[in-house]
Parts: structure tokens; sequence; C-alpha cells
């Protein structure tokens, strides 16, 4: 279920997000809410205790005020509860539940995978395939709302990155905006997952705020602050990251170390550790 940041090189990245166009006093003014249109959209608040519990749900530790969870899971009573959905890539196992033309091909006719997890790519090339998986996405979403979540995390938003070139970050971001809207229709916030490449676009995506895999690790924090001011949840896979990340944004930012697996306490690899 983790999901750790795939990413371009340091380098073009960092000419990349030179370009970001939000000023600190846009991002202050955001506050809580988009703008009016979207007035009952909450986002998570800014700088609290956070747990990631997307490889399983447990009771939350003491203070924690705000978790994400899969989509299959239920909220957590009384918090803060973020939704999390694999929306650009097919779970391993899960693709016969696709029509064959969504799901990405090479020439060849084989399907791009995701090597790390496993996972075939969706196809997001022409507008009619985009507005069909956001289809089966959004029903998504709406269990994510009748269950009770406040927010979602879209996963795999840099899977163009992994897409042999098939794939352009203008279609990653024609379709994230669809899922946004249908988000917002339903008074739900929707982050963006890494891919701080693209984090100057959260406005004209409608993205609300970030969640930011090993940003310590990568000195990639700030860029992601610049975008969203303090609605960033950094997660850490490791205590050097972490360390890094606490230094720096500790008393602005939620900030989590996590073990790779995200598994559950009474696993031997459990790790959960804050600033």
């Amino acid at each position: 279920m983790s999901r750790l940041t795939r990413r371009l090189p340091a380098a073009v990245a960092a000419v990349l997000t030179t370009a970001l166009a939000l000023t600190a006093s846009t991002l202050a003014a955001s506050a809580l809410t988009r703008n009016p249109a979207d007035a009952a959209v909450t986002l998570p608040p800014a700088h609290a205790k956070f747990d990631y519990q997307i490889g399983g749900a447990y009771t939350p530790p003491v203070g924690v005020q705000v978790v994400t969870r899969d989509r299959t899971a239920a909220p957590a009573a009384g918090l803060y509860n973020i939704c999390y959905v694999n929306a650009f890539q097919v779970q391993p196992g899960e693709q016969d539940q696709w029509a064959p033309d969504l799901l990405l091909r090479d020439a060849d006719g084989n399907l791009v995978i995701d090597e790390d997890w496993g996972e075939p790519l969706l196809d997001l090339r022409t507008a009619d395939q985009r507005t069909r998986i956001a289809a089966k996405v959004n029903g998504w979403i709406d269990g994510c709302a009748a269950k009770g979540y406040r927010a979602i995390e879209p996963d795999n938003y840099d899977s163009y990155t992994r897409s042999r070139n098939l794939l352009t970050a203008a279609q990653a971001k024609a379709y994230l905006t669809l899922l946004a809207t249908h988000a917002h229709g339903k008074n739900l916030a929707i982050g963006q997952k890494n891919t701080v490449e693209l984090a100057g676009d959260r406005q004209a995506v409608g993205l609300d705020f970030a969640v930011a895999e090993e940003c310590g690790q990568y000195d990639e924090c700030g860029d992601y602050v610049d975008a969203f001011g303090n609605n960033v949840i950094v997660i850490e896979y490791t205590g050097e990251g972490r360390r890094t990340a606490c230094s720096q944004y500790g008393g602005t930012l939620s900030i989590v170390q996590r073990d790779v697996d995200v598994s559950t306490p009474g696993d031997p690899g459990y790790v959960r550790k804050t600033c």
C-alpha cells in the first residue's frame, strides 16, 4: 500500500519549482477553505498530529487529529479523516475490473506496469478515456463521502513519469481536475500526492493541500510550502528524513515517520515517530 515518491532528477525539479507563481499573501488568505464557492470544503488542520494508516486501520495514538486510511476502511471516529484512493494505477489483481482500453499499453500491446508495485498504469491519453476512468474513481470518492471522510488523497499523480513517455503531465492534470471538481461537489478536500514539479499548478487543478512523502529526505518540503503554505502533510520513511523535516518545519507542518509497509501496531516492522 505504501507509495514512496518517484521523482524527477533534483535539478529538473528545482528548475520547475522556481516557476511557482503563488505568493505568501495569497496562501495566507486561503485559510481553511479554497474560495467562497467551496465554502463547505474544510482542509485538514495545519500542524496537526497525524497518522498514516493506509496499510491497515487501528486505534490512532493519543493526540492524533488527522488520519489517512484506505478507501475500503471506515474512518476513525471523531477525527479528520482522509480517504486514500489509488487513482492513476490499478491495484494488483484488479485489472479485470477495468475496460481493456483504459489500461495503458505499449506499441506491442503489453501493459505498462509500475514495476515497484506491480500495478498497471491507467491510460489517460484521450478525453474520453479520462472521463471514463474518472467516472469509476469518482464512484470511490462517493463511497468515501458516504462513510464520513473529509478529504481525498488520490495516489500516483506522477504515473506519467513511469509511462515510457506515453503519458504527459498535461494529461495527468486534466484527469486530476475531473476528480477535484467531483470531490469538491461532495464537500471533500482533495490533496496533491507527491509530484512536487506540478505544485505550481495546484490552483488550476483544484488541489487544496499536499501529502509529501520524503520531502525532508530529498529537501523538497520548502517547495511544497511555497505552493500550499502550511497545508502540507509530511510522511518520512527514515530517521534522517524525519529529523530534517522536523528541524525545518516541525513547528508548522504535520510530520510523521512510518515504516515503508505502513504496517499496524504489533507487526515486527511497525514504526511511527513524530517530531
